[in-house]
C-alpha cells in the first residue's frame, strides 16, 4: 500500500510541499499559526472548486480554457438574479450554477463532444463570448450582492471550521465519490484513455464529453458564488488568471494533458502546493510580480513534469509489451 502511494504521480510534488511548510515555518515566525493557515485554506477556495471541475475536463482528454470568464459571467448572473430579479438567495444560487452548467455544455460540450471540433478552438472562442457577455451584462460595473448569507459563508465558520473550507471539502468528497464509484467517472477515464475504444465498448463518449464540460462550469459558477461572498461585489474584472493557475494545480496534481491518468486527489495537493507558496511569498514580503513569475515558472515545470512521466509510462508500458515473435514456416 505505502509503494502505491510513493507511486503516485503527485508524490514528488506532495514531498516539496512538505519540504516548504518545514522552510516556510523556520524562516517566518508568523506563518505556522492557526490564523495564517486558515487564511491559506480559504483563500484558495476558488481555485480549489474551479481545479476540481477543470480536473474532470483534462482526465476526459480535453482542456477547458473559459472557465475563468465563465466565473465572471456567472458573478454577475448571481448578482443580478438577487438585485435585480429579486430572487431569494438560496434560489439564486442554484439559477447561478445552472447557467455555468447550461452555457458549459451547451458553448463547450456540444461543439467538443458531438462534432468533434478542437476543446482549444472552441474554449478559447467561449472565453472571448463569456466575457463579452459578462461586460454587456454588468454594462463593465461592478454592483454590491448584499447578502447575510453570503457574508455568513465568506466569514463565518461551523462548529469552529470556517466555511469556504467546509464548501472545498465537501466538493471534493462529492467529485472523489464521482470519479471513483460512479459509471460517468468511469467513462471519463475511458475516453480520456482512448476515445475510439470507448466508443467501441458501448460508451457514448458526446455524451461525456458534453457532461464534463458542464461540470467544469458548473464548478466554476459554484466559485463564482465564493468570489462574489469574499468581495461582497460582482465584479467583471475577476477570474482572468484562474485557468492558469487551475492548470498549474491540476498538472501538479499528477493529472496528465493527455488525459486517462491522475485524480480529484492530486489536484487538491496540487491547490495546496500553490496557496502554501502565494502565502508564503506574500508573508516573506516578496512583490507580487515576482509571484507572478514564480507561479508561471511552475507552470512550465509542471508541463514538462507531465511529459517526463507519460514518457516514462510509455517506456514501461513498451517493455512490459513482448516482441512478436517470427512467424515460423509450414514445414
Amino acid at each position: 500500500m505505502l509503494r502505491n502511494f510513493v507511486r503516485q504521480r503527485f508524490f514528488v510534488v506532495l514531498v516539496l510541499l512538505a519540504v516548504m511548510l518545514v522552510f516556510f515555518t523556520l524562516t517566518q515566525e508568523r506563518f505556522l499559526t492557526p490564523e495564517n493557515m486558515s487564511a491559506v485554506m480559504t483563500s484558495s477556495s476558488i481555485l480549489w472548486v474551479a481545479s476540481l471541475g477543470l480536473t474532470f475536463v483534462m482526465l476526459a482528454g480535453g482542456f477547458d480554457l473559459s472557465i475563468g470568464s465563465m466565473l465572471a459571467l456567472c458573478g454577475i448572473g448571481l448578482g443580478w438574479f438577487v438585485n435585480e430579479a429579486g430572487l431569494p438567495l438560496f434560489v439564486a444560487i442554484i439559477f447561478t450554477i445552472l447557467l455555468g452548467a447550461g452555457l458549459g455544455a451547451l458553448v463547450n460540450g456540444v461543439p467538443i463532444g458531438k462534432y468533434g471540433l478542437s476543446f482549444l478552438v472552441v474554449t478559447l472562442g467561449s472565453l472571448i463570448l463569456f466575457r463579452g457577455l459578462t461586460n454587456l451584462w454588468s454594462g463593465t460595473k461592478t454592483q454590491q450582492v448584499i447578502s447575510p448569507f453570503l457574508d455568513e459563508l465568506a466569514f463565518g465558520s461551523t462548529l469552529g471550521v470556517p466555511n469556504p473550507i467546509i464548501v472545498m471539502v465537501v466538493t471534493f468528497l462529492i467529485m472523489l465519490y464521482v470519479q471513483k464509484y460512479t459509471f460517468f467517472g468511469r467513462d471519463v477515464y475511458a475516453v480520456g484513455g482512448n476515445a475510439e475504444a470507448a466508443r467501441l465498448s458501448g460508451i457514448r463518449t458526446s455524451r461525456t464529453l458534453i457532461a464534463v464540460y458542464g461540470l467544469s462550469a458548473g464548478l466554476a459558477a459554484v466559485a463564482a458564488v465564493l468570489q462574489d461572498a469574499r468581495i461582497g461585489a460582482a465584479s467583471p474584472q475577476v477570474g482572468d488568471n484562474l485557468v492558469f493557475a487551475a492548470a498549474a494545480a491540476v498538472l501538479l496534481g499528477g493529472t496528465s494533458f493527455s488525459g486517462g491518468i491522475g485524480g480529484v486527489g492530486g489536484t487538491v495537493v496540487g491547490v495546496l502546493f500553490l496557496g502554501v507558496l502565494q502565502n508564503g511569498l506574500s508573508v516573506g514580503g516578496v512583490e507580487s510580480y515576482w509571484q507572478q513569475i514564480i507561479t508561471g515558472v511552475i507552470l512550465i515545470a509542471a508541463i514538462a513534469l507531465d511529459l517526463v512521466q507519460r514518457r516514462r509510462t510509455e517506456r514501461s508500458k513498451s517493455l512490459r509489451t513482448p516482441a512478436a515473435q517470427p512467424a515460423v514456416p509450414a514445414s
